[in-house]
């Protein structure tokens, strides 16, 4: 649990087993066949390992990051246990915000307990719709190894059931389909594994973010809980005869991230942005190139998976996923891709990968939109020519 001044902020254990409780049962499949998909898992993960390589000419050494196979349940112990880790520092200052300010009531009213289920409820959401992750701050926890050198080890986690969902739904290959969703999550292993410096440097950056949160933790706990009651269906208009009101976010609100922007957060947010849209669109650009000589339907999956994507599940799924921020990672799926793809078509592999030199040559939000003005900074060899 993480304490504040007596009263615990989140119930990180209840949180656990909220979450792990409510989550959506994975597909059904006989244990003959769950032992067949974690075993292909594995197989893909190794493969891609291998084109991953070839194609980004990055060289990861030898990694020394598991790769795991998990379910719902095992997912949600990772990321609470990541969690913990990461927001360390924000809990710390809103105790030393708490402890001299007689606003303490309110948050010992709110009670870690109902926070520890309102964010189970959140994890238990996000739990089912998540088909790969590397987490790049991985503590080892019982069942879940981290990689040598503890929490800065990362792992990569791939977690079986969505993926099986996912594939029985789109109506795809379901071997293809597993290559393909993990040659875009070893191209995030090779990324960190290869570039020395960048887990170091976005360590930095959240951490300086996390520093400037100035928010009062009972507004927090309150947005976290408007979240969960979006997930639970509590708070809508039920009645039949009418249209669900629009969430928070839907009306022009805040969602939670907004919510802890100082000025300076702003700045470091953008520059967060733009890193998390090249990890993310690099490892779209490689699953795609590297797929048609190694997933024989890639241009099929490719065109189902991209509209799955941007439709989402449903009006309660879109609103929750503005609420918490989701519709910012779609686009920078988008936004990141084509920076890459420009970069790689006007310079080649080895110009784009001047771009892993140091976080200076990190492209910034305005060049990831306009990647002709990174290209004019950094100039990279092999300018001008095609791909």
């Amino acid at each position: 649990m993480t304490s504040l001044g007596g009263t615990d902020l989140v119930d990180w254990n209840l949180a656990v087993s909220t979450a792990t409780r409510f989550a959506r049962p994975g597909p059904e499949v006989s244990r003959d066949e769950a032992r067949a998909v974690v075993a292909e898992l594995r197989e893909h993960a190794v493969a891609a390992e291998h084109h991953v390589r070839s194609y980004t000419g990055l060289d990861a050494g030898t990694l020394d990051t598991p790769v795991l196979v998990v379910d719902r349940p095992g997912w949600i112990r990772a990321n609470v246990a990541g969690f913990r880790q990461v927001l360390q520092p924000v809990m710390g200052r809103m105790r030393e915000r708490r402890e001299g300010m007689p606003a303490g009531a309110l948050l010992t009213a709110v009670g870690g307990k109902v926070t520890g289920v309102e964010v189970g409820m959140l994890l238990a959401f996000l739990s089912s719709r998540v088909l790969g992750q590397y987490e790049t701050f991985a503590p080892p926890t019982p069942g879940l190894p981290a990689g040598e050198g503890g929490a800065q080890a990362g792992r990569l986690l791939l977690v079986a059931p969505n993926i099986v969902h996912v594939e029985r739904e789109l109506g795809v290959d379901p071997h293809d389909f597993r290559l393909w969703v993990c040659l875009h999550e070893e191209t995030h292993r090779t990324q960190f594994t290869a570039v020395p410096w960048l887990r170091d440097h976005l360590e930095s950056e959240i951490q300086a973010f996390l520093s400037e949160a100035d928010v009062d933790p009972a507004t927090l706990v309150e947005r976290f809980r408007q979240a969960a009651q979006s997930v639970s269906g509590r708070g809508q208009d039920e009645s039949p005869k009418e249209e669900p009101r629009e969430s928070a976010k839907e009306a022009g609100g805040l969602g939670i991230v907004d919510l802890v922007q100082t000025p300076r957060q702003r700045e470091i947010l953008e520059r967060l942005t733009a890193v998390m849209s090249l990890l993310e669109g690099h490892a779209d650009h490689v699953m795609d190139a590297v797929g048609p000589q190694v997933v024989p339907s890639v241009a099929e999956i490719r065109e189902k998976f991209t509209k799955r994507r941007e439709v989402g599940a449903g009006r309660l799924d879109r609103a929750l996923r503005r609420l918490l921020g989701m519709d910012a990672k779609l686009r920078q799926y988008k936004d990141g891709e084509r920076f890459v793809r420009t970069v790689v078509e006007r310079t080649g592999v080895a110009g784009f990968n001047k771009v892993w030199t140091s976080p200076n040559t990190l492209p910034t939000k305005d060049e990831i939109a306009d990647p002709e003005i990174w290209l004019a900074r950094v100039r990279p060899e092999g300018q001008g020519r095609r791909a």
